[in-house]
């Protein structure tokens, strides 16, 4: 047996006092005086007797009390598993996992609910002099520091639910720093979660041997779960009233199958599709919903599904923008190319604007989805670096030679993008031998394929480099397997490289049945619009077209009556916000700069929060490694367990107890102990 404040004991030298106090029995005695007291000497005798063993009765009672009393003070223990760090200053971070499947209920409420309760009863098991840290999934920044007792339990009453989910490294490593700036103290780190699968991580979690990590497991009942992970539209240009595929991605975290999850689509608070769909156990499935009647401006759409009782991922939002008009630039070299003006002339959906390349506005090139480079003798540096920048952030270059070409500088714009570069002239006449059916361009051109189609001509044409990347879409190809048109992937962009000018004594392609609906297939594709979505606590930072800002117009987001006000960086061809973790409510929110509308950006949770599917005790030991205890939450309270941990078997109440059992047996042999005797059967009593 252990003393947490061993001092206390020199106290024990109070036992003296009772001691001292019976030995001298300080009353004084009455004389009285009695005319026979024969009668009477047996009678002294036998009181004398039983006088003195409750006197010492007595006196042991209150040694005992007294001893236990001192006992009490010094905190008795048997040593524990930790138990040494009985009497030091303590320094102890205890995590309440507020993320969205904490919402869930067992039969004490809800988990978020426990897990404040037992992060209270953690911390009242350690003594009134240690240092607290509460650390949620929202890693907010008031959270670095320590707090008193009644400080944590304060700031533990404030917690609430948070779009965030980390990983237990993410949240452990996010602990230690905080501990070690208090390496003088015991550290111990309590980490209080239903502990989801989706915290494990890859790896197991590595930590700091000198700090103690003990898991609280909450139990929660098993929910079945449905919901969209994501969606995309096939159509990269959203033209005003045609009409859209969506395709949805459902996912079912559940172990059985769900029926008939009905599944509806809002857009700009007008319901646009609906329907009902099966989704298999721990599976996901596409499914596509088809709308229309969309007006020009931005949309703003919602999905929602019906799936009880876990609602929180029951929605996902989406935004994009249904243009008028689709800018397009249209680069030559001097002279405007007639064939070009005369396709996108056809469809006043195009707006094409037609510009010399030194005369480009480098600053609006991100403006543009699609930019057509044609009859340029040679690209200059500047436009060339442009365009790369341009490309890299998902722009689309669609490339015709001039009829004398400067081939180093197109080789310097189109190597850099893994394309290929016109070379050596070759004369020949020629025929495009092939056209390729499954690329993204030609799908959904023809109804139906003739057999033997009449393909362009060739007189002549440029050899296009081989050493090119190897995410090349053949277009059209010349026999011998020699390219005639191809499409090349860089970055997060289109390049598409023709070997002739447009140009009618190289080849009949521009006059060519194709080139229109080729043509209109590229600029349809190359739409790169912002994401249609983002996800609350990943997206830390959005790429939008450039901004320019100043002190008095700042961009903000604005949702209803809440407004955040982001960093905002200017980049080479666009403007970086960043969000952190300002951004804690899902939905979607207008980018605004002073009273304008710049875009509409949609935000979801982390659906990694949906699969409500837990570590067991064997798959926590092994993430992490290291683990010191893994404590099961049940109906008793923590205290005692963290309590005999930390310090051992307590013994300073049981102290107390015995102690008020001998004050009680101390009053009770004064207060019912007889010490006079009856004697009616001694002689001559009778009289």
């Amino acid at each position: 047996m252990h003393f947490l404040y061993p001092a206390f004991l020199l106290a024990l030298f109070t036992l003296a006092i009772p001691v001292i106090i019976h030995l001298f029995n300080f009353r004084r005695y009455q004389k009285v005086y009695f005319s026979n007291v024969q009668f009477l000497k047996d009678v002294q005798e036998q009181q004398s007797h039983r006088r003195n063993l409750k006197e010492r009765l007595i006196l042991a009672s209150r040694l005992l009390a007294l001893a236990f009393l001192v006992l009490a003070f010094a905190r008795p223990y048997i040593p524990g598993r930790n138990a040494a760090n009985a009497g030091k200053q303590q320094a102890v971070s205890i995590f309440v996992d507020n993320s969205y499947s904490m919402q869930a209920l067992n039969r004490e409420g809800s988990l978020l609910d426990e897990a404040k309760r037992r992060a209270k009863e953690i911390a009242s098991a350690y003594s009134i002099n240690d240092s607290f840290q509460l650390l949620t999934q929202d890693f907010e920044g008031s959270h670095q520091r320590l707090l008193s007792r009644d400080e944590f339990n304060d700031a533990v009453d404030a917690v609430k639910i948070s779009p965030q989910s980390r990983t237990l490294q993410q949240i452990i490593s996010r602990q230690e720093s905080l501990l070690d700036m208090n390496k003088s103290g015991v550290r111990s780190v309590y980490v209080i979660s239903d502990f989801q699968k989706n915290m494990a991580g890859g790896q197991p979690l590595k930590k700091d041997t000198g700090v103690r990590v003990t898991m609280v497991r909450l139990s929660a009942s098993s929910l079945p779960n449905v919901a969209v992970d994501s969606v995309s539209l096939l159509s990269a240009i959203h033209r005003p009233g045609e009409t859209e595929k969506l395709v949805v991605r459902l996912h079912n975290y559940s172990g059985k199958s769900a029926e008939k999850v009905p599944l509806k689509l809002t857009i700009n608070g007008e319901q646009k599709a609906l329907g009902s769909y099966t989704v298999d156990a721990r599976s996901a499935q596409y499914d596509t919903l088809t709308f229309s009647g969309l007006k020009p401006g931005w949309q703003r759409a919602e999905l929602t599904l019906q799936d009880n009782p876990v609602t929180f991922d029951n929605e996902f939002h989406f935004a994009f923008n249904a243009a008028q008009q689709m800018p397009l630039l249209l680069v030559n070299g001097g002279t405007p190319n007639p064939y070009l003006k005369a396709v996108f002339a056809a469809d006043p959906f195009f707006n094409a604007k037609q510009v010399p390349d030194g005369n480009v506005d480098y600053s609006s090139l991100n403006s543009y989805p699609l930019i057509v480079l044609s009859d340029i003798d040679a690209i200059s540096t500047g436009l060339s670096q442009q365009l790369k920048t341009y490309v890299s952030k998902g722009g689309t270059l669609v490339v015709f030679p001039s009829a004398s070409i400067n081939a180093a500088s197109y080789q310097s714009l189109l190597q850099p993008l893994n394309a290929a570069w016109p070379g050596a002239l070759l004369t020949e006449n020629t025929k495009v031998y092939n056209i390729n059916l499954q690329s993204q361009v030609f799908k959904g051109i023809f109804e139906g394929f003739p057999q033997n189609p009449e393909l362009p001509l060739v007189k002549k044409y440029y050899m296009l480099s081989s050493a090119i990347g190897n995410r090349t879409e053949n277009l059209m190809t010349l026999p011998g397997n020699k390219t005639f048109w191809a499409g090349y992937t860089a970055g997060k962009g289109h390049v598409y490289v023709s070997a002739v000018p447009l140009s009618e004594d190289f080849s009949n392609l521009p006059r060519h049945a194709l080139f229109v609906p080729v043509m209109f297939r590229i600029a349809l594709l190359s739409g790169h619009d912002l994401p249609l979505f983002y996800t609350l606590g990943k997206d830390e930072n959005i790429e939008v077209p450039p901004v320019h800002v100043n002190e008095k117009q700042l961009l903000k987001l604005v949702k209803g009556g809440q407004s955040v006000i982001p960093d905002t960086r200017q980049q080479e061809g666009s403007t970086l916000l960043y969000v952190s973790d300002q951004l804690h409510e899902t939905g979607i929110y207008d980018l605004k700069k002073g009273d304008s509308s710049v875009a509409v950006l949609a935000f979801n949770d982390n659906r990694s929060e949906s699969d409500l599917s837990y570590l067991s005790n064997a798959q926590l030991a092994i993430a992490v490694p290291q683990v010191s205890d893994i404590m099961e939450s049940g109906k008793a309270s923590l205290k005692g367990n963290v309590t005999e941990t930390n310090f051992g078997l307590q013994l300073w109440k049981l102290c107390i107890i015995l102690a008020l059992i001998f004050l009680a047996a101390e009053i009770l042999l004064i207060r019912f102990y007889k010490t006079s005797v009856s004697n009616k059967n001694q002689p001559g009593m009778n009289g």
